[in-house]
């Protein structure tokens, strides 16, 4: 009986799922969600983007533009993923690709793992390979976003301290009598990292395009997910006419930001000291063991 339910249950899932498969993969009307999503994405196309087919090409390539294009229609954004993404500069349609093909991957492997249990001898049950099949296909299609999320924070720390060091630059560049814009892109040129030729690409492109340089890190800001671009670019917008104003706000600003990595870094200096102090701990009280195990056992055994 209780198989019967099992496979009637199992059969009505997969059932559903391939009536959900199906349904999205029509061809229906768009919503007002997709088309606004759409012209987003043409109007944030950029120069950078020619790159794009170059890293799509072959089989994965196609596969990727195939899945961007179902979540364009869709009208699914992940503007976070997107954001991380841009941090890691790397293809929105070679993610996707990944993960259909992570995923594909761990329905295969979910089976491939029962029939090796089956063959030394666990487990008779056929509705089994059926949950590992989704269960690894979907783990598996998750991980590469548990990867860019810890790749991604990692960087945006890094992108952080150099924003700090690039606001005294720009202060400095101030004080020597330069223009705001000047000294933008004078303070932009000190170094070759990546973090500085992010925004150097994009104080170029301001300048290209006609754009203020301000409105150019916001959008920096925007896209990379950095809400200190996004706060620097309000408050030049604001004081951009005033030199004084502007170095005062910049040198706060650049404070500001040394406290709270100062902050960060004592706080996980701390998770650290308390992780080691819980090791010691835990070996003192294996050593402790290691000593009195001898002489519990002769007392038990008198």
């Amino acid at each position: 009986m209780n198989a019967i339910f099992l496979t009637c249950l199992v059969g009505g899932l997969v059932g559903l799922g391939v009536f959900a498969l199906v349904r999205a993969l029509m061809p229906g009307r768009r919503s007002a969600v997709s088309a606004v999503a759409q012209v987003d994405a043409m109007r944030a196309a950029s120069p950078t983007a020619a790159a794009g087919p170059a890293e799509t090409s072959g089989l994965r390539g196609r596969i990727g533009q195939r899945v961007a294009a179902f979540y364009l229609q869709q009208g699914w954004e992940l503007r976070s993923v997107r954001a991380d993404l841009a941090v890691l500069d790397r293809s929105w349609e070679s993610f996707l690709a990944g993960k259909l093909m992570l995923a594909a991957a761990g329905v295969v492997f979910g089976p491939f793992l029962f029939a090796v249990a089956w063959e030394v001898g666990f487990g008779v049950n056929p509705v089994i390979p059926v949950w590992l099949a989704l269960i690894f296909g979907g783990v598996f299609f998750l991980l590469p976003d548990i990867e860019v999320r810890r790749d991604a924070a990692e960087k945006r720390k890094d992108l952080r301290r150099v924003i700090g060091a690039y606001l005294d630059l720009v202060s400095m560049n101030l004080a020597g009598g330069r223009g705001l814009p000047e000294a933008l892109m004078a303070a932009s040129e000190v170094s070759d990292g990546w973090a500085l030729m992010r925004i150097r690409n994009a104080l170029n492109d301001a300048r290209i395009t006609g754009t203020s340089q301000w409105v150019a890190l916001g959008r920096l800001g925007d896209q990379l997910g950095i809400e200190e671009l996004q706060d620097l670019s309000v408050t030049l917008g604001l004081v951009a006419d005033d030199g004084a104003k502007v170095r005062e706000s910049l040198a706060s600003r650049a404070e500001t930001m040394r406290h709270r990595e100062l902050a960060e870094i004592e706080g996980s200096a701390g998770e650290k000291s308390q992780s080691m102090l819980v090791a010691q701990l835990l070996l003192c009280a294996g050593f402790l063991v290691f000593l009195l195990f001898p002489a519990a056992m002769r007392v038990f055994q008198v």
